[in-house]
C-alpha cells in the first residue's frame, strides 16, 4: 500500500509527476529537472520531503544512547546545533545517515532516511539499555525543504525571527508562515543555502501555500538529486549502504574516535590501515551519461569498480558521478574509464564539489 505525504493532493493537482519512492506517492517533477535544479541554483524552490523520519530520544540517558549508536560526537552538540552523522553496523557497514537535532538538554531528534524508518527504530531500539525513551513521530510530522540563494530574502516576511542570523547546521523553535513552535533549521541537501521547516501534518498546506506565495516553485525529487549529486553527498541505497564503511565512503569526518561507538574498533583499525576501496567523484572526459551500476575500468579493460551515482550535471553540462575504486585510483586526476553499454568512456576523478557555485 503507497503512502501518501500530507500534501499528496496539492502535488497532483499542480501538474506534478508521481512516483512511487520509499514506499510513498512522490513527486519526481513538475516543469522539468533542467528548469527546477537552476531555479534552486539561482533562485528559491522547495521540497516536501515529509517522506523523511524522524524519531524523538528523550531523558537522563538519550545522549548516552546517541553516542552509542552514532559515529559523530553528539556531546558536541548544544541546543540549538544539529549535525551529520550516521549508523554503523556491527559489519563494518553503515545502517543508515541522519541529521541529529538537540532540542532541549535531554531531548533530541533524529531525521532519518525514509527507506530505513522501519530499520533504524528496530536498531537503535536494539541498543537501549540505558533506558532512553523513544518516540517515533514520522507518521505525524511533515518537512519542507526551502532552498536556494535567495531563500531568507523570499522567506523573511514569513517569520519574526531573523532569518539571516541563523547559521549552517543551527536552527530555531519559532513562528513561520502564521504557526507556531515550528523547527526551522540552516540545513539542506542541495549546497545553494536555505532551510528544512518541521511541523505537524495539519500545519503543513498552510506553510507550504505561504512558501510558494513567497516566490519558491516547487521542485520534484529528480532535481534534488541531481543538485546533492553535484555537491557529492552521499545517497543511502546508492553511495552508502549495509556493505559501505564510513572511512571508505569519505565520511572520517563525522567518525570520531574520541568516544566509543558500535563497530568503533574496527573502523578505527580501518581508517589507521587505509581501506581497501575509496568513494570519489568523477567526470566524463567524452560525452555520455554514467548511471548507478556501470562498471568502472582501467586502461586495460579491467573492471576495478562500479558506478555508484551518475546523471548529466545541469550546472556543468557534462556527464558526472560517484563510485568505488581501488586507492591507487582515488587521487584527483587520476584517470579511470566508464563502461556505457559498449563503449569505455573516459573520465577524470576530481576533487568534490563538483558544482563550485
Amino acid at each position: 500500500m503507497m503512502k501518501n505525504t500530507a500534501l499528496t493532493a496539492t502535488h497532483e493537482a499542480l501538474g506534478a509527476k508521481m512516483v512511487p519512492f520509499a514506499g510513498y506517492n512522490m513527486p519526481v517533477q513538475y516543469d522539468g529537472v533542467n528548469i527546477e535544479h537552476e531555479a534552486v541554483r539561482t533562485g528559491v524552490g522547495v521540497f516536501d520531503v515529509s517522506h523523511m523520519g524522524e524519531f524523538l530520544i528523550e531523558g537522563p540517558n538519550a545522549l548516552d544512547l546517541i553516542q552509542k549508536v552514532c559515529s559523530n560526537d553528539a556531546s558536541k552538540l548544544t541546543v540549538g546545533k544539529a549535525q551529520y552523522s550516521c549508523l554503523p553496523n556491527d559489519d563494518g557497514g553503515i545502517v543508515d545517515d541522519l541529521i541529529v537535532y538537540r532540542i532541549k538538554e535531554e531531548t533530541y531528534l533524529l531525521v532519518v532516511n525514509a527507506s530505513n524508518i522501519e530499520k533504524d527504530w528496530n536498531w537503535i531500539s536494539s541498543k537501549n539499555d540505558v533506558g532512553a525513551e523513544m518516540r517515533d513521530l514520522s507518521e505525524d510530522y511533515s518537512l519542507l525543504a526551502i532552498q536556494g540563494p535567495k531563500a531568507v530574502e523570499a522567506m523573511q516576511s514569513l517569520s519574526s525571527h531573523d532569518l539571516a542570523e541563523i547559521k549552517f547546521y543551527n536552527f530555531v523553535v519559532g513562528d513561520f508562515a502564521g504557526i507556531e513552535h515550528v523547527i526551522i533549521s540552516a540545513t539542506g541537501y542541495t549546497g545553494s543555502g536555505g532551510f528544512e521547516i518541521y511541523c505537524k501534518n495539519s500545519e503543513v498546506k498552510q506553510i507550504w501555500d505561504k512558501v510558494i506565495e513567497a516566490g519558491a516553485k516547487p521542485i520534484g525529487l529528480a532535481a534534488r538529486d541531481t543538485l546533492r549529486l553535484e555537491m557529492g553527498y552521499c545517497l543511502y541505497g546508492n553511495d552508502i549502504d549495509d556493505t559501505t564503511s564510513p572511512i571508505e565512503a569519505g565520511l572520517g569526518w563525522i567518525t570520531k574516535f574520541s568516544k566509543k561507538f558500535t563497530n568503533s574498533e574496527a573502523l578505527e583499525d580501518e581508517k589507521r590501515r587505509g581501506p581497501e576501496r575509496k568513494l570519489v567523484a568523477f567526470e566524463l572526459d567524452e560525452r555520455g551519461i554514467p548511471r548507478q551500476g556501470y562498471d568502472i575500468v582501467d586502461s586495460s579493460g579491467k573492471t576495478i569498480g562500479n558506478v555508484t551515482s551518475g546523471t548529466m550535471s545541469p550546472s556543468l553540462g557534462k556527464g558526472i558521478g560517484l563510485g568505488y575504486v581501488p586507492p591507487i585510483f582515488s587521487e584527483a586526476g587520476s584517470k579511470i574509464l566508464v563502461q556505457i553499454r559498449k563503449n569505455a568512456v573516459p573520465a577524470t576523478v576530481v576533487k568534490l564539489p563538483f558544482y563550485k557555485g
